[in-house]
């Protein structure tokens, strides 16, 4: 196949991010973190100081926002925000900002209009099911809270942020709930995905598993 699309989907903190980068550098393809987007639409929401309830708004200023990739950078108004959007203040609200059906449908167009210009790998909450449903192969990406709450304490502390790790299973279980449960593309494994659990599993052999199933099936 000449234009190849892999679809990564997983709840927050079971290392899609990580895994997808890294399998798109592998397989020598472009990587859309479509996460990133929303993270970096919530970035500016909360730095104009516009409620995250007030949807009107945050359609209104998404109207006027530029999000972009470029040599793995993401681009917010043509400048790069990968550091700001990692914030756990950003985390904490990504969701709510998320579940707008208007945000969604605007940002989807875009990422659509990317795969279907060159070869990706792209991960998110309803690729698979929604964005790509007929990417080549579909991966959930998944691990237990208690994992991917411990990857997410040992990230900020390692940003020396004061963190409790109680707290971090909370939030972490607020976003399921949340992303499981909104109207529009809720975060669910599509059919034909193939789920893999990485909770006790390292990346590398995460990775080598995934490009053994993309390299059986083209």
């Amino acid at each position: 196949m000449n234009k190849l699309s892999v679809a990564i989907d997983g709840p927050a903190g079971a290392g899609k991010s990580t895994i997808s980068k890294i399998l798109a550098n592998s397989l020598r393809i472009n990587y859309i973190d479509t996460g990133a987007m929303y993270r970096a639409l919530t970035y500016k929401v909360l730095k104009n100081n516009i409620d995250i309830n007030d949807n009107f708004g945050i359609i209104n200023i998404l109207n006027d926002t530029n999000i972009d990739f470029h040599e793995n950078h993401i681009y917010l108004d043509n400048i790069i925000v990968d550091d700001e959007i990692r914030e756990n203040e950003i985390s904490n609200n990504v969701s709510y900002i998320a579940k707008i059906k208007e945000v969604r449908e605007k940002l989807v167009d875009i990422q659509r209009e990317i795969a279907n210009n060159k070869s990706v790998v792209m991960d998110g909450r309803d690729i698979g099911t929604h964005v790509l449903p007929n990417a080549d192969f579909k991966f959930f990406i998944t691990a237990s809270v208690k994992e991917r709450a411990r990857r997410r304490f040992e990230e900020l502390k390692k940003k020396n942020k004061n963190v409790e790790f109680e707290k971090i299973i909370e939030e972490i279980e607020e976003r399921d709930r949340i992303d499981s449960t909104r109207k529009v593309s809720p975060l669910k494994k599509s059919e034909n995905a193939i789920e893999i659990d990485t909770t006790n599993m390292t990346i590398e052999e995460v990775i080598n598993n995934m490009i053994e199933i993309i390299e059986k099936g083209r």
